[in-house]
């Protein structure tokens, strides 16, 4: 397992994620079909060539799992209890078919847990760049995340 336990995470320390994704036409319309999302700025490549865009916005909420998802292998894989909440959700700048992501998150903060002593919370600010450097997306997210087991604390 990659992912870091609750006592491993540095406040302050920033991940530049190594994997990055570019972003398909299938990405686009599969996920606004698996959600049910009729908006035609996604699919309807007439009304979105009519748009100030001139052409289809990727759907933000695929841009916010795919950044979230991208920062999970070296962040919360195998490690994480639970998401508990996604606050300061932002989408400064659109995102094309094709534009290529990458991302970076930084600890923000992190406490024990008040109600179990095997966990601890972790703030962290996801941001989400295109190829030329914009930010596309950044949120904050509260991971609940297990901590070290107490063998590893004994050593």
């Amino acid at each position: 397992m990659s992912g870091l336990y609750y006592d491993e995470f540095v406040v302050g320390h920033v991940f530049r994620h190594a994997i990055t994704r570019s972003v398909t036409e299938m990405d686009n319309v599969l996920f606004s079909s698996l959600t049910y999302n009729p908006q035609p700025l996604h699919i309807d490549f007439d009304f979105a060539a009519k748009s100030e865009w001139g052409r289809p916005l990727v759907n933000s909420l695929f841009t916010l799992g795919l950044m979230i998802g991208i920062s999970v292998h070296e962040t919360t894989l195998g490690t994480t209890i639970a998401n508990l909440g996604m606050t300061d959700v932002r989408f400064p700048a659109p995102v094309f078919h094709g534009d290529t992501i990458r991302v970076e998150t930084e600890v923000m903060a992190k406490r024990e847990s008040r109600s179990r002593s095997d966990a601890g919370i972790v703030d962290l600010h996801h941001r989400a760049y295109n190829q030329d450097g914009v930010l596309v997306a950044e949120c904050r997210r509260q991971a609940f995340m297990r901590r070290l087991p107490a063998a590893a604390h004994d050593v």
